[in-house]
């Protein structure tokens, strides 16, 4: 994300987007995160607010929100999963996506890059830069050179080219120290490591560092994810959000999208295995304001219908009369294996009910595809 802290903290605040802006602790804090006006000052993160005030004297210090951030955050990584499930996360605003296998149904890594993008900023209110390439580290430094709010495709027959003329510094993972241990060995482009032998190479800063500088300078470090889950294991939790159009506030509309999105995480789940044991909904209104309201149920479930209810009567408790929406999302949470969970049935429910009727829409869908069968509110 593009000045991750600051961006979401102005999306309250429009009226401070083109001043410089820093979002830390008052006094003698250090600041989080600054926007790209106040870095025209020299500001940057872990700056000592003090030496900030020197560089900006009207700098507008912005109190972090850190359940806001987390919020953002999760909603983002949510869209990302959405697009590939092998994400590695880096920090609140950062991950690399492996997306190799979601071209087929999604385009070139371009075109992902672009509906991330999008996506993103309709449902979030803030921008990113997306970095393609075919290893970590590259993809990374395409990412810088594509900030703000750009994309960068660097083709594997130009990975030389794009990273011999960088200055070593540049590279993923160097710091100021080693930059300036290189630097003092004559080594000042990415191109001189490059084409410094490996063991001369060695010997100046060490057998570890030296492979690894060796790698990073050809762009041929690993090109394999670290995902925190595994794709066989269940996630904690499945959601999905959507951004309406226009704003609005007809209940019917509102309701008939969390019906979409109960159908959608509820499929989800019944493909993951999985059933979860509370329903949070999450409102977005015109203004970024965002709030979310959580429901436990009796027992986990995937039903559509049993997890729409509980969304529906979430937001009716909300009392919104004539509250224009952005968004609205609906989240299955404590999930646990379908298989552990043993439905009670009720005096005279019977036997097969809304359970059967979902696995068979599943069943047609698999067929015929997602549009064969909907609820007839949807058509």
């Amino acid at each position: 994300m593009d000045a991750f802290y600051a961006s979401v903290a102005l999306r309250e605040r429009p009226d401070l987007v083109d001043q410089p802006v820093v979002v830390g602790g008052s006094g003698r804090g250090v600041v989080l995160a600054a926007n790209y006006v106040a870095r025209r000052y020299g500001v940057r993160s872990a700056l000592p607010m003090t030496r900030v005030r020197r560089l900006c004297p009207h700098v507008v210090v912005l109190a972090p929100d850190y359940d806001t951030f987390t919020s953002v955050s999760a909603s983002v990584m949510e869209t990302f999963r959405e697009v590939t499930p092998l994400v590695e996360a880096l920090s609140l605003d950062e991950a690399f996506l492996d997306v190799r296998g979601s071209t087929r149904r999604l385009g070139p890594p371009a075109r992902i890059a672009e509906r991330l993008r999008s996506t993103i900023h309709d449902e979030q209110g803030i921008t990113c830069s997306v970095g393609v390439a075919a290893t970590i580290s590259v993809a990374k430094l395409a990412s810088r050179r594509a900030k703000p709010d750009g994309v960068l495709v660097v083709p594997p027959a130009e990975v030389t080219s794009f990273l011999h003329p960088l200055d070593v510094g540049e590279l993923y993972g160097v710091g100021e120290k080693t930059q300036a241990l290189l630097h003092r060995f004559g080594l000042l482009t990415v191109g001189d490591v490059a084409h410094t032998p490996l063991d001369t190479l060695q010997r100046a800063v060490g057998h570890h560092l030296g492979r690894e500088l060796h790698h990073l300078a050809w762009g041929t470090d690993r090109g394999e994810l670290h995902v925190s889950a595994g794709p066989h294991e269940p996630e904690k939790s499945m959601g999905a959000d959507e951004t309406f159009a226009r704003d609005t506030d007809d209940r019917d509309v509102i309701v008939r999208e969390l019906l979409r999105l109960s159908a959608r995480v509820a499929g989800r789940m019944r493909a993951a295995g999985v059933a979860g044991r509370t329903v949070t909904i999450k409102v977005r209104f015109a203004d970024f304001t965002t709030i979310t309201r959580s429901r436990p149920l009796g027992e986990a479930t995937d039903v559509t219908v049993e997890i729409h209810r509980a969304a529906t009567r979430l937001y009716d408790r909300l009392g919104l009369q004539r509250a224009r929406l952005r968004l609205v999302g609906v989240r299955v949470e404590g999930l646990v294996p379908r298989a552990t969970v043993h439905h009670q049935l009720e005096l005279g429910e019977p036997d097969r009910g809304w359970a059967e009727a979902d696995r068979a829409v599943d069943r047609a869908t698999r067929r015929f595809g997602a549009a064969a069968v909907r609820p007839a509110s949807l058509v």
